[in-house]
């Protein structure tokens, strides 16, 4: 039996997570507040506390800090939240939380995450507090697997190693790369990204390291690089599974050494930067083909954040595409975004995306820019028939999706498409039941049932 500390002003969810806790055998302690948790933290020894995000006063995240900065061991920290986003989910795990939920949590859920955590030797370790979250770089999607990167760029930002961001062409990976920068302690630092794929491999280790006056025809002045450029900061070298052998080997030897030598000079000149390596290749089929260096392979392969494709992330592409229309429209003079219809959005969840969010982000913004009426149709989204078919028996849903019960698989999708047209109608519940084709009184039990109210 442990005991564990329940922090949510919502006296009713608090009840009923109590309860639960009782049925697993545990002692549940209750705060209704961040300050009655920090003295009952002083008080007494808790083995994994239940942290709800929102709550007046002093907010989870707060509460969360100053439990890192006044115990001498941070217990297992499980953050609750009715409104997950990209920013309050790196932010949590980044300061230490063991997990971040979104409510409404199921008696499993809850077994299962209280049992990885007293099972934890550990809570994560905490890191210094972040900057602000730029709009323009947000990792937009509220989907079960855009939720799982959000936790693992949370645990990276609070680690000094290199990372490995994976996934196909077009699915954000430098928004992964900007998202660590801007969280860690590096916040302060420049963010350099190159594009290993679109220099010349005869340039590119001058663009790199640098190099002296005369080092080569054209070189009439000293560069110093990009690894110094990025000096105190974060370093992206995106599709590095495409970079000549020659340069990884320079590569390797700047994250052993922690120096570089620039084309040319002789000179040695140290940096403190952290790597963050991108790739839409298989570096583990390119080690074993010969193409890829083994030794860098494993000394970049520390923390890998894995991007899945935005045809595996069915409930991220409205979101997203609503995302980029604001987004074009703010950039345009007192423009209005445009709105998708009913049949607007059909078509886009009906595309496989080979671009990815790419893709996505620039049929939004060319939508944004050449339709003159407000309301998007389906035929002005220019899809047609081009979108390829899925493979015979293969499902157009998550992968996570598929591994879940019917009826897990059926809530998820409820509360996405109550979450989406509440989002739509601004918080108008009498639009949103309109708009979803159900009666008032059903809207407000579903809302309650899933912690939107």
């Amino acid at each position: 039996m442990a005991r564990l500390l329940i922090v949510d002003d919502d006296d009713a969810f608090r009840e009923t997570l109590a309860e639960t806790l009782q049925g697993l055998g545990h002692e549940p302690v209750q705060a209704a507040s961040g300050d009655q948790a920090l003295a009952l933290a002083a008080r007494q020894r808790f083995a994994a506390v239940f942290l709800d995000h929102r709550m007046p006063g002093m907010d989870g995240l707060q509460v969360l800090a100053a439990l890192r900065a006044r115990l001498a061991h941070l217990p297992p920290v499980i953050v609750l939240t009715a409104y997950a986003s990209s920013g309050n989910t790196i932010e949590a795990m980044r300061l230490g939380a063991f997990d971040h939920l979104a409510k409404p949590i199921k008696r499993q859920d809850v077994a299962d995450v209280l049992a990885r955590a007293l099972r934890s030797a550990d809570a994560v370790q905490a890191a210094p507090a972040a900057t602000a979250d730029g709009e323009e770089d947000e990792l937009v999607g509220p989907s079960e697997a855009m939720r799982e990167v959000h936790k693992r760029i949370g645990l990276a930002a609070a680690s000094a190693a290199p990372v490995l961001v994976l996934g196909e062409t077009g699915s954000g990976k430098e928004m992964v790369a900007r998202a660590l920068h801007r969280h860690s302690d590096r916040a302060g630092g420049p963010f350099v990204a190159i594009n290993c794929a679109a220099i010349p491999k005869e340039l590119l280790e001058s663009e790199l390291f640098g190099h002296v006056r005369g080092a080569f025809t054209g070189a009439t002045s000293d560069r110093p690089g990009c690894f110094r450029a990025a000096d105190g900061g974060v370093l992206l070298l995106d599709e590095i599974g495409d970079m000549a052998s020659g340069v990884q080997a320079k590569i390797l030897r700047v994250l052993q050494e922690g120096e570089v030598t620039p084309l040319g000079g002789h000179r040695t000149h140290k940096v403190d930067v952290r790597v963050v390596a991108a790739t839409h290749r298989d570096l583990a089929q390119a080690v074993r083909e010969g193409v890829f260096r083994e030794d860098l392979f494993y000394r970049l392969d520390v923390l890998t954040v894995r991007l899945p494709p935005l045809r595996e992330r069915l409930a991220d592409i409205i979101p997203l595409a609503e995302h980029f229309l604001r987004r074009a429209a703010a950039r345009q003079e007192g423009g209005a975004p445009k709105v998708l219809s009913a049949g607007a959005a059909q078509a886009l969840l009906r595309q496989r995306w080979p671009g990815n969010v790419r893709e996505l982000r620039n049929l939004m913004e060319r939508c944004q820019a050449l339709v003159r009426h407000r309301v998007l149709d389906a035929a002005d989204l220019g899809l047609g028939n081009t979108a390829p078919a899925a493979p015979p028996g293969e499902a157009a849903l998550p992968a996570d999706w598929l591994q879940a019960s019917l009826p897990e698989a059926v809530e998820r999708l409820e509360r996405q498409l109550i979450a989406h047209a509440l989002a739509r109608s601004q918080g108008n519940r009498a639009e949103t039941a309109r708009a979803l084709g159900i009666h008032r009184q059903l809207l407000y039990r579903k809302l309650a049932q899933y912690g939107l109210a």
